[in-house]
Order: structure tokens, then C-alpha cells, then sequence
């Protein structure tokens, strides 16, 4: 590979692994649409937005951290998507802001809207962000309708847009694919099967422990079953194949499962990550549930990067059009330039300690458990 190829797998690998990670962080958003089932008076709300309110902001960051990366990395699909797809991604936009707005607003003094418009916010937020980010990753797989010309670059004093949306839903079309769906529903149950371990290993209140427990089993159930019928249909269903020396993209069958056997080690990186998930939802469903948000967790961000691998390697098309097939596009016709990801990769050399540092900081602040006592004591409540 030359030096330029190899920058361009290195970026859509960090991108991956952020998306991963920023899925495994929509616990958030998880605990946030049980807000009213898992807790069942005002102090058991109270001390469960507490728990998420210390890492909503983590969830948040890596969205935006997400978004820039992708901007910086691969800025044809940036302009492409976020500027054709506005309907969803202003959508995710609106649900995200809310969320930031009532952890800000929720308990302050002369809260004239009331608490419970808060919740609700809180609740939109973690059931709508949750599946219209699943349903977004699900057209890297299923395409979507647009076309690209980057001939009108040179067409001085008329049209020099790029891209052309060709629907007039503007992304919303995507909920029609099953696929898109059920990856929603997948991203939408497993954050919730996440929250409640997460409740499990943070909050030291029998009452909550004991409610989280059942609704693990009530939401890894239909998590199973969505992500099945989406990994299985993704495995049979035709994929766009880029012939690496003409770049011209075709469709190819059962082009994702071709990408697992020729990609070992991400296979296995999926079965790994599938079954750290599997176990970590059988654990929580003993007394020892503390420590299954580690078993998920990780293998959620295992899982996730070893699918985000699938789409754009092994010359796959990442974002395929189903307008015409040869706008579709690939790590190789949707990069920055080669100075570009080569500076951004100088700097990439920082992310280790960043992680180092959200590590750190997750730890201290879970040292101490929340507890009935902290809501009435403490002075920084959300």
C-alpha cells in the first residue's frame, strides 16, 4: 500500500473506533428513556439523572468529537450526508441539545417550566437519539439517494455544488429499509441494557438494583432479536464492491460476509465482541450485575468497530448511493488530502492519553456510589 492508502484505513479506523465508543456511551440516552420505569418515585429519578448527569457530558464529546473527525477525515461524506440527510441530522441535532438543556435547567431555582418538562426532554433525548443514530450508521450499509459530481468544482460563476440530494425527505427515506430499523431498535435496546447495568454498578439502592435486573431481561430480549435479524440479512444481502485500480464500484453478493472471511481478525473481533455481550448480560442477571457494564461495554465497542471495519474495508464502499452507483463512496474518493491526514495523524498520537485522562476521570467520580442520602445533602444536584 502507499503511504496515502495506508493514512486512509489509519483515519477510517480511528473513525470507527470513535463511533464505537460513542455507543457504548449511549447508556445515557438509555437510562434516560427508563427514566420513569426503572425509577418509580422523585428521589429515585433524582438519584438516577444524578448517576447519568456524571457522564452525559462524555456522551456529548465524543458526538461532537465524532462529527469533527469524520469533517476533517473524510469531508466528502460530511458534505454529502449532514448537508443532503438535514431532516435526521438536524433531528439528532434538536434531541441532543434538549438533553444538554435539562441537565442544565432541571433542578435550578425558580424552574418555571416545572421538572417534569426537564424529564420529558431528558426522555426524548434517550429514546429518539438513541435510534435515529442506529438508523444513520444503517445507511453505511444500506445506502442512500444522492449524487456526486466533483466536476463542478470548475464550474466557475454557476452550480459548484458538489453533492445533490435526489429525495425530498432528505434522509427520512431510510426509515423505510427494515435494516435501518432494526439497527435502530438495536442501538435503541442495547443502550438500555447498558443503563441498567450501569444502574447496577453505580447507584447503591436495593429498589433500583432490583428494578434494573428485570429490565435487563425485558430489553436484552428484543435487542437480540433486532440485531440478529439485521446482522443476518446484512451477511445475505448484496454490498458495492470497489475494484481497487479503476475505482469503478459495482454490487457484489453477500459482500459483507466476503469482507468476514477475508478480514479474519475483524471476524473475530466480532464474535468477541458479541459474546462479551452475551455474557455481560447473563451476569447482570445474577447478583454479581456491578461488573456485567464491563463485559457489555466492551464488547459493545468491539462489536460496533468491527462493523464500521466491514463497511469501508476491503474495498467497500462506505456510503453507497442508490442513485447512482458510481457516486457512491469509499475511504479512497471521499478523503482529505494526503498533507491533511498526515498532519491529523501527528496529532492522533494524543488520543491515548485522552482516553487515559476520560478513564481517570470516569473512576473518580464512580468512586462513591449514589446513595438516597446524596440527594438531600449535596449541593450539585441535576
Amino acid at each position: 500500500m502507499t503511504t496515502y492508502v495506508l493514512l486512509q484505513h489509519y483515519w477510517w479506523f480511528i473513525i470507527s473506533l470513535l463511533g464505537a465508543i460513542l455507543v457504548f456511551l449511549l447508556f445515557v440516552q438509555g437510562g434516560q428513556g427508563l427514566l420513569y420505569t426503572v425509577g418509580k418515585t422523585p428521589q429515585e429519578r433524582n438519584m438516577i439523572v444524578n448517576a447519568l448527569g456524571r457522564k452525559w457530558e462524555f456522551t456529548f464529546t465524543t458526538l461532537v468529537t465524532f462529527g469533527g473527525a469524520f469533517f476533517a477525515s473524510f469531508p466528502l461524506f460530511y458534505s454529502t450526508s449532514f448537508g443532503g440527510a438535514f431532516y435526521v441530522w438536524m433531528a439528532i441535532l434538536l434531541v441532543f441539545v434538549i438533553q444538554a438543556v435539562a441537565y442544565e435547567y432541571r433542578r435550578k431555582p425558580h424552574n418555571f417550566i416545572g421538572e417534569r418538562t426537564y424529564d420529558i426532554f431528558l426522555m426524548i433525548n434517550g429514546v429518539a437519539g438513541a435510534f435515529l443514530l442506529g438508523v444513520a450508521v444503517g445507511t453505511f450499509f444500506t445506502g442512500a439517494n444522492f449524487t456526486v459530481n466533483q466536476l463542478n468544482l470548475a464550474n466557475v460563476g454557476g452550480d459548484t455544488t458538489i453533492s445533490q440530494w435526489t429525495t425530498p425527505w432528505r434522509g427520512l427515506e431510510a426509515l423505510a429499509d427494515y435494516r435501518n430499523v432494526m439497527l435502530g431498535l438495536s442501538v435503541l435496546f442495547l443502550s438500555r441494557v447498558l443503563a441498567v447495568q450501569y444502574f447496577m454498578n453505580t447507584i447503591d439502592d436495593k429498589s433500583i438494583a432490583g428494578r434494573s435486573r428485570r429490565h435487563l431481561w425485558f430489553n436484552a430480549v428484543p435487542f437480540v432479536i433486532c440485531f440478529v435479524v439485521f446482522l443476518v440479512s446484512l451477511m445475505l444481502s448484496e454490498g458495492w464492491a470497489v475494484n481497487p485500480d479503476s475505482g469503478t464500484i459495482s454490487l457484489e453478493k453477500y459482500k459483507y460476509f466476503h469482507n468476514l472471511t477475508a478480514m479474519p481478525v475483524v471476524a473475530g473481533l466480532l464474535l468477541a465482541g458479541i459474546l462479551a455481550v452475551l455474557a455481560g448480560i447473563v451476569l447482570g442477571l445474577t447478583n454479581r450485575g456491578g461488573r456485567s457494564i464491563w463485559f457489555s461495554g466492551a464488547g459493545t465497542v468491539a462489536t460496533v468497530l468491527a462493523l464500521l471495519l466491514l463497511a469501508g474495508y476491503n474495498n467497500t464502499a462506505y456510503y453507497p448511493s442508490l442513485a447512482d452507483m458510481q457516486s457512491s463512496l469509499t475511504i479512497y474518493n471521499s478523503s482529505s488530502s494526503e498533507f491533511t491526514l498526515k498532519t491529523m495523524s501527528v496529532i492522533s498520537v494524543l488520543i491515548p492519553f485522552v482516553i487515559a485522562y476520560i478513564w481517570y476521570a470516569w473512576r473518580s467520580m464512580n468512586r462513591v456510589k449514589i446513595t438516597r442520602e446524596e440527594m438531600v445533602s449535596d449541593d450539585h444536584l441535576y
